[in-house]
């Protein structure tokens, strides 16, 4: 058994999860180490890990352990151990002086190790297995804040395991049919009740890990609640991957995909992208919001997928890799946003890219690199999905690909228009009252280098797209995808943007030689400066003449279709765990109500179970 241990492919699982049940054993006075022992076993992990991507095949099968790395879970699990290094480097300055740093420290290990299991695991009850802990120690990474954050972190673990169950299910239906519960037993063909059936309960399974619609309302709670590190490492980085992955085994090892199929994916994959978009716009809280965009961010993934094109598959990995860059970067950022202000409320924020230049110069990165802006990496991954489904379009005929290229293309406009949004509220127009008498600075170098080092990979992810990323990482796991490459280079266009950066800000400097008077603002004769308001419904008398960032977008919310939409998503309409519980509670309480501690209604219902079961008897024998 010890000797199991020191395998290529299991010592990459075993470490962090042995590091993370170290670091449970050392809580209370020697918790202060437990960082640094998150630090050395990630920074090991990714050692162990570098052998198997390069490789790019292995098998380790000795009863009940069955792990194997291929071009794809070689990348995953990269990208996983990888992404807990960077999370462990920020929580040392994020996480200092934590009540609970011990326990963080080792659900992080803990998380990183069974990801890790189940992107290498080559048997279906071993991926359920690890799949199955990761819910649990999401449970426990959210409720590390604390009170306030046990409902999200019970609506994430209901959600979550819910899907669990379709999963066994899936398995089971699978064995079924194919007599094995290997990952590569046999692929089946999506014709017949059983076959459809089967697959949709994996796909339940991916879409609620990776934060699909209809089952993503647990990452907007989990978002605004938990630790900003953990959310980077969950809901942006970890839970995409894993989802992701999972839907790549769905749609290539162990399903044959039809039509029928792909167009599901399809539109699923659409309209996740527009309803999650249109729900960002009007958030308040900048972890609430940004979480909403993540949700968005998936239906790129699923929508490249569902084309069924190589084009369209190698974007919605691509754009995987992307989002795991950018959307931890923007987390990361909003983290010591709020470390720094002491609130995530856009309301409450303000001037903060003067004192916080390299944490700014990260998000707006991040930010246009999100929305698609070239030459960042999101152009050139949302570029290929669009031209997957022109491609589908081509093949397979049809309308549905042309609406789902609308939805896609409009989605990264509304993205823009939200980050514009943000970067308005929180960095770049006056500071709140809130923040007077705050000595607002930059954050540490372990909390503004990692998101630095994420921002710096959007840009050579996208100017360096071809050679970088596509050539090395993607082309090798989407191999009919090599044929597209071309020799088409960023460089030209990515210069004439920095030039015209540069004149734009030598006219501007030209413009302002002259220092302006500074005079206070009237508007009808009120002083702008007395009229500020924040979040409060009743702050002053100007309410509506100090446009804030989230003021901005409201009026959205009056209008015909989409502010009857938003009412309803106010009153959680389309939020399936809410739902779910209200059906639930009301047949709980049709049986409290049947069951009130009196001995005559016991009776009756006694009575009636006797009937029941002897009419049944009776037809039965009759027959």
């Amino acid at each position: 058994m010890i000797e199991m241990l020191f395998e290529p492919l299991v010592m990459p699982v075993a470490l962090p999860l042995i590091a993370g049940a170290l670091c449970l054993a050392l809580r209370g006075k020697l918790s202060g180490i437990t960082p640094w022992i998150s630090l050395l076993a990630s920074a090991a992990t990714v050692a162990l890990v570098w052998p198997l991507f390069t490789a790019k095949q292995g098998l380790f099968d000795v009863w009940p352990i069955s792990l194997s790395v291929d071009v794809l879970s070689g990348l995953m699990a990269l990208a996983i151990a990888a992404s807990g290094l960077l999370i462990s480097i920020y929580s040392l300055g994020y996480m200092r002086g934590h009540a609970r740093l011990a326990e963080y420290n080792a659900y992080l290990l803990l998380t990183v190790g069974a990801s890790l299991g189940a992107v290498m695991a080559n048997e279906l009850i071993l991926l359920l297995v690890f799949w199955g802990f990761l819910g649990f120690t999401l449970y426990m990474m959210i409720g590390i804040s604390g009170s306030g954050a046990s409902s999200a972190a019970k609506k994430a673990f209901i959600i979550i395991g819910g899907s669990d169950c379709l999963l066994i299910l899936g398995i089971a239906i699978y064995y079924a049919m194919t007599g094995s519960t290997s990952m590569d037993a046999r692929t089946i063909t999506l014709h017949g009740a059983l076959p459809i059936t089967a697959f949709l309960c994996f796909v339940s399974a991916a879409f609620a890990k990776a934060g699909a619609m209809p089952l993503h309302t647990w990452v907007p709670d989990c978002g605004e609640k938990a630790p900003a590190p953990a959310v980077a490492l969950l809901p942006a980085m970890l839970d995409k991957i894993l989802g992701i992955y999972l839907l790549m085994r769905i749609c290539g090892t162990l399903f044959a995909m039809s039509w029928s199929a792909n167009t599901f994916l399809m539109i699923m994959g659409a309209g996740t992208i527009l309803f999650a978009v249109m729900m960002a716009l009007v958030q308040h809280n900048m972890k609430r919001l940004l979480s909403y965009h993540a949700v968005s961010q998936v239906g790129y993934m699923v929508l490249g997928i569902g084309t069924g094109t190589a084009l369209g598959i190698a974007g919605g990995l691509f754009h995987l890799l992307n989002n795991v860059l950018y959307k931890s970067c923007l987390f990361l950022c909003a983290g010591s946003v709020e470390k720094k202000a002491g609130t995530a409320d856009i309301d409450k924020l303000g001037g903060m890219a003067a004192t916080m230049p390299i944490t700014f110069a990260a998000f707006l990165i991040a930010a246009l690199s999100i929305s698609g802006v070239p030459p960042f990496n999101g152009f050139a991954s949302k570029w290929m999905i669009y031209q997957g489904l022109v491609l589908h379009g081509q093949t397979s005929g049809g309308f549905v690909w042309a609406v789902c290229l609308a939805a896609a293309m409009l989605g990264s406009a509304l993205t823009l228009a939200s980050f514009v949004k943000l970067l308005h509220a929180i960095f770049l127009r006056r500071p709140s009252p809130d923040l007077a008498g705050k000595k607002i600075s930059e954050v540490g170098p372990a909390m503004w280098l990692v998101p630095a080092l994420l921002a710096l990979a959007c840009v050579v992810f996208g100017v360096f797209a071809m050679r970088v990323p596509l050539t090395m990482l993607i082309a090798p796991v989407v191999p009919d995808f090599a044929g597209f490459l071309g020799t088409w280079w960023a460089m030209p266009a990515t210069v004439l943007l920095l030039v015209s950066i540069g004149l734009g800000a030598l006219l501007y400097l030209v413009g302002t030689v002259r220092k302006a008077t500074v005079k206070p603002t009237y508007l009808f004769g009120e002083n702008l400066d007395a009229a500020y308001v924040s979040n409060e419904p009743k702050a002053g008398e100007g309410r509506d003449i100090d446009v804030t960032g989230a003021d901005f977008y409201r009026t959205i919310q009056t209008l015909p279709v989409i502010g009857t939409a938003y009412r309803l998503a106010e009153k959680k309409l389309f939020d399936i765990y809410d739902v779910g519980t209200k059906v639930i509670m009301y047949f709980v309480e049709a049986l409290r109500r049947a069951h009130g501690g009196l001995l005559q209604m016991y009776l009756t219902w006694v009575m009636a179970g006797v009937l029941a079961v002897i009419a049944f008897i009776f037809t039965r024998g009759i027959r």
